[in-house]
């Protein structure tokens, strides 16, 4: 068993405070913010954050109106990009190769989580570009394996390819994040040749209830989300 020794750095969480900051006014000056559901966040952690993954402007937005310090996981290239390897090391978090798997990083959430830490995740693993979900990748559902904790679904609305163009442009395009009730999941019995269709079924219901609460036009792969919800009733 993993021993609960991650822990924020006090840069990060320095970090954290001002990129939150900074990261609210930008978005207030040139769009039109709406967080629903602030009341659906735990008051303490461990839980795991889940979003949908339309572009790049979910994770910013998400993380800095999120009313508490996170541990976001997020792809490799984002800490060594020119244009983000200076926010993303104030933030902090957990980087991982999406094309190379490694256990390593999952085992680092894991010990986030043991800490206390909400972690923030997309589960669909990359960038959807059009409204829809993606098929969710199985590394929640290890982690969950490992340590179950509630899992909080967030739907972002509004972050589409043209927002960025919208914005410079003063049109204000509203971007809106609605946070979910959290749940808890019944972890499936797993027994020999049936391990990838129970993680499989594991993250295809959390990817059920980030549909439940996004627009139809965004649901994609799980425009029949009640089947996964009842499957796992």
């Amino acid at each position: 068993m993993l021993e609960a020794t991650y822990r924020v750095r006090k840069r990060n969480k320095v970090g954290q405070y001002l990129l939150s900051r900074f990261g609210r006014l930008v978005y207030s000056l040139f769009a039109r913010p709406v967080v629903e559901g602030i009341e659906n966040v735990p008051p303490v952690g461990p839980y795991i954050i889940v979003f949908n993954h339309l572009s790049i402007f979910e994770p910013p937005f998400v993380l800095t109106h999120w009313p508490s310090l996170t541990v976001p996981l997020g792809a490799a290239e984002v800490w060594k990009e020119k244009d983000k390897t200076l926010l993303a090391h104030m933030w902090g978090g957990i980087p991982i190769d999406r094309d190379n798997y490694h256990r390593e990083p999952l085992n680092q959430v894991v010990a986030a989580l043991r800490a206390g830490y909400p972690v923030v995740m997309a589960p669909e693993g990359r960038i959807s570009r059009v409204p829809g979900l993606r098929r969710g990748k199985l590394g929640l559902a290890l982690v969950l394996e490992q340590f179950n904790v509630p899992v909080v679904p967030v739907g972002v609305v509004g972050s589409t390819s043209d927002f960025l163009i919208q914005a410079i442009k003063f049109k204000r395009p509203e971007i809106k994040m609605v946070i979910g009730k959290p749940f808890s999941i019944v972890f499936p019995q797993i027994v020999a040749g049936n391990r990838k269709q129970a993680y499989q079924r594991v993250v295809d219901e959390v990817m059920a209830h980030i549909a439940l609460i996004l627009p139809e036009t965004y649901r994609g792969e799980y425009a029949n989300y009640q089947t996964y919800l009842s499957e796992a009733a």
